[in-house]
């Protein structure tokens, strides 16, 4: 599923990739800005739902500057960050290892990791169901993945204030603070990703049960969280 003018394919991926690179130095800021402080708490609700102890390795896909990272690191857990975007990369603030890597082709041999997180990035990948595969390739069996993206609230008057400040206002903040083609973007990527239903039965056919899907921020985020059979 996609909108108009949104690219597929290879073209996804090498704007996706040029992008983040370009936004990147205020990338963190504009986060805390548009989300009014609420990403990092809405992190934090994802590694505690992860339910892993103290020492488990997390793979962070997309890391981006490693929020991710750092709020598995005051769980006790034992982060590793990768990303497609090196501008991303370099201005990351976390002491957990990170690599740059393709989400799709992850370098990591099967069953290595005991979680996986993933930010705001399902919508970005250019085959969902290849993420999730490639999730379940690396886990081991019982691990547990995390997946945080947008979503769209189903009350009406809620999801009108939502389109109104999502697809309107953050364009123009981003616009004056960032990247005005960015920010443009990034609203109308929510044409990428499918309804509940089918986010559902793509991680239940990747090779994961107990799944679920929790709503953060009046129903404007979604938290998309399975275990490895």
């Amino acid at each position: 599923m996609t909108g108009p003018g949104l690219p597929t394919g290879d073209e996804k991926a090498r704007t996706v990739q040029a992008m983040f690179d370009r936004i990147a130095p205020r990338y963190d800021r504009l986060n805390r800005i548009m989300t009014f402080g609420m990403d990092s708490g809405w992190r934090r609700k994802s590694i505690a739902a992860l339910a892993l102890g103290r020492g488990s390795t997390i793979i962070d896909v997309a890391c981006g500057t490693g929020d991710f990272c750092r709020e598995a690191q005051r769980a006790g857990l034992d982060p590793i960050g990768l990303d497609v975007s090196f501008g991303m990369l370099s201005m990351a603030a976390t002491e957990a290892p990170l690599a740059q890597a393709d989400a799709l082709r992850l370098p990591l041999r099967d069953g290595d990791a005991d979680g996986l997180t993933c930010g705001f990035a399902m919508r970005n990948v250019v085959d969902l169901s290849v993420l999730f595969e490639e999730s379940a390739r690396v886990l081991r069996a019982g691990g547990r993945v995390a997946f945080l993206d947008t979503a769209q609230p189903d009350n009406a008057l809620l999801s009108f204030g939502h389109r109104i400040y999502f697809h309107k206002v953050v364009p123009r903040i981003g616009g004056w603070l960032s990247d005005k083609d960015a920010y443009s973007y990034l609203p109308k990527s929510t044409a990428y990703l499918p309804p509940k239903s089918e986010l559902v039965a793509l991680l239940q056919r990747a090779g994961f049960d107990d799944v679920s899907v929790s709503f953060f921020g009046l129903g404007a985020v979604q938290l998309l969280t399975g275990t490895k059979r």
